[in-house]
């Protein structure tokens, strides 16, 4: 973990993320298999492995089968099909921030099928990678040896968004390896957009290593497994040349174990999609960063199975310090929370390789407008990217700020988005380049702010800021105009609707204007940063008389008899600017402790919704570890009875 210059244990609260193991009654809503962008991003939505089919995280089936042949007799241990094959059942479900490890036993022997996905934020060259290791272990329970045979397969439908696409599959051969591969006969790389979409470009790849017992076989669902279940051997196809076939067609891999005993029998494969193109940037289409220096698709498999032990051991490593930081900070019941977000928020963003190779980091809203980008998206996220990676935030911000050097973006307020995911040519979002209807003005200048000022305290300078001081300075100046009292707009909760007098609002304008002051005293601008300290205090005592109402503040500075989460004021304590008396957040907390329900704390008053992240945020405003503990119990709560 890093140790850095912020407030460690704040930011790992926030951040949101065991391999000591969660008990059995642990059921997340979706447990993360394959997660490494939002195209590639696969999910078991059912209490058992084996109890429905694998989905992608929109929920559309994209099917992984597990089946196992254990003394003759067959068994499904991943996915709903064959219905006539009896499923093995399972005894048990482990999560770490890095994988996923489903436990199963039956007929005298146990089977352990772990899912990593190898995303270390300190090294982006191996987070980039499109590669997830499956890992089958299997012995005997009983002390006798048993005939077992595994299998595992990946239906086409990866490849394509609808099941009207017509697909190509196709066998390879590297050194050591036979890879299969499926996709789209079109290829429309980079054709369409949208938020309820699955990539239809690219390929889909099985890499199987040469292994004792190991085959290979592309061919119909239906053939595959009736000839498993029948114990005969996968019929052999000779497709060195690619061909169409139809998106019922598995690639499908067998192991013969032979006999197993009391010592345990491995075997693994390499699931892995190749989109060849990321991301549409400003009209020019990026390569995914693990291609910036020439790698291919062939090369990269060779280097992940070479690297195979190595990152299984890294990732353990990095498993148990996370999770030992996280239960010091937050406890039990914040580290289960956490661990489920860990990947989910590495997967809703895509890792590419600017023209200099530099990265360029782009998140996706998924269930919502399908915005690119969209920065009151990076906003919640920039904590988690913060703590592990800050270059990781800077490649988030720096398709933004070039955006704004372009003279398309032409208000005095910071924008909202870049386009609809994949495509990243400009802001679609409310009036978009045209006009101010619908924008977020004070939400998103105060955003940028908030986010160049923790980037330059935890660096421990502010050269980054310094590059693009002229729109930093023009978004500081709008929110000293606008910030105190913001007028009728949306915020980063927009299905609330718009809101006129927003007290959270009005925080994040204040503590903006804090972080910007320090930037100016970081970069030598001393009058400047005198100014806006002096400012951002102002406003911050105005503030209090304003919302004030009685025991707690309110929603908004104009309603009386409401109130509303006050996340923002995180950023008081993260950036060490101690503008808001300690009585406010303390004032806040005893109101949330008394209006919690059963799976969290509503938003406002209004309405009985939450979210998520915001609740971790607002619990990290407590002053003990049991006040913490009573916010964020009913999540873990959601997380296991929802």
């Amino acid at each position: 973990m890093c140790r850095c210059r912020l407030s460690t244990n704040i930011l790992v609260a926030v951040t949101l993320f065991s391999t000591f193991g969660l008990a059995q009654t642990f059921r997340p809503p979706a447990v993360p298999l394959v997660t490494h962008d939002p195209y590639f991003s696969i999910w078991s939505m059912s209490d058992d492995l084996n109890g429905g089919p694998t989905r992608h995280w929109t929920g559309k089936a994209q099917r992984l089968t597990g089946l196992v042949r254990i003394d003759g007799n067959v068994f499904r241990w991943m996915g709903d099909a064959p219905r006539s094959v009896a499923a093995l059942p399972q005894t048990g479900l482990t999560l770490t921030p890095t994988r996923t490890v489903y436990q199963f036993a039956g007929q005298g022997v146990t089977l352990e099928v772990d899912f990593l996905s190898p995303l270390l934020p300190s090294d982006p060259d191996v987070m980039s990678r499109p590669v997830t290791y499956i890992t089958m272990t299997v012995r005997s329970q009983d002390a006798a040896p048993h005939s077992v045979q595994l299998l595992f397969a990946a239906d086409a439908s990866l490849a394509v968004d609808s099941g009207t696409q017509e697909v190509v599959w196709s066998r390879s051969r590297l050194k050591t390896m036979t890879v299969l591969r499926a996709s789209d006969f079109e290829q429309p790389v980079l054709q369409k957009s949208g938020d309820d979409l699955r990539i239809d470009w690219g390929y889909l790849l099985l890499a199987v290593p040469d292994q004792a017992g190991a085959s290979a076989s592309t061919q119909s669902s239906d053939d595959v497994g009736s000839q498993f279940a029948e114990g005969k051997a996968l019929s052999f196809d000779d497709m060195d040349t690619p061909r169409r076939a139809d998106r019922r067609t598995l690639l499908a891999s067998v192991f013969d174990l032979g006999p197993v005993g009391n010592t345990a029998s491995s075997r693994h494969v390499l699931l892995a999609y190749d989109d060849i193109y990321s991301i549409e940037y400003l009209n020019r289409w990026m390569r995914p960063y693990w291609r910036r220096n020439g790698m291919t698709m062939g090369q990269l498999l060779e280097v992940a199975e070479q690297d195979y032990s190595s990152l299984d051991q890294r990732s353990r490593k990095f498993d148990d310090e996370l999770v030992e930081d996280l239960r010091r900070v937050g406890g039990d019941a914040y580290a289960e929370v956490a661990e489920l977000a860990f990947r989910q928020t590495i997967a809703a963003s895509k890792l590419v390789a600017d023209v200099d190779g530099r990265p360029l980091l782009f998140p996706k809203e998924n269930f919502s407008n399908g915005c690119i980008s969209t920065v009151d998206v990076i906003y919640p996220a920039s904590p988690f990217f913060l703590l592990f990676n800050p270059e990781l935030l800077k490649a988030q911000l720096e398709p933004l700020m070039k955006y704004t050097e372009t003279g398309r973006w032409r208000f005095p307020f910071a924008p909202h988005d870049l386009g609809t995911y994949p495509k990243a040519n400009g802001q679609v979002y409310g009036g978009g380049e045209k006009t101010i209807e619908n924008q977020m003005p004070v939400e998103e200048s105060g955003n940028m702010l908030l986010m160049f000022a923790a980037l330059a305290k935890i660096e421990g300078n502010a050269s980054y800021a310094n590059r693009y001081w002229p729109q930093l300075q023009k978004w500081a100046e709008f929110l000293r105009k606008e910030g105190m009292d913001p007028g009728n707009q949306l915020s980063t909760d927009d299905f609330a609707g718009h809101l006129a007098h927003n007290a959270n609002l009005s925080i994040k304008a204040i503590l903006a204007l804090g972080g910007y002051s320090v930037l100016a005293d970081m970069t030598g601008r001393k009058p400047e940063a005198t100014t806006y300290r002096q400012l951002a205090q102002d406003m911050a005592n105005r503030w209090v008389q304003m919302a004030q109402e009685g025991d707690h503040y309110r929603l908004a500075f104009d309603q009386p008899g409401t109130w509303s989460q006050k996340y923002n004021l995180v950023w008081d304590r993260i950036l060490g600017l101690n503008l808001f008396p300690a009585k406010v957040s303390q004032a806040e907390i005893r109101f949330y402790e008394a209006h919690l329900n059963r799976f969290g704390l509503p938003l406002d008053n209004r309405r009985d919704y939450t979210k998520l992240d915001w609740e971790v945020w607002t619990a990290t405003l407590t002053d003990n570890r049991e006040e913490f503990n009573t916010l964020i119990a009913p999540l873990q709560r959601f997380i296991n009875e929802s």
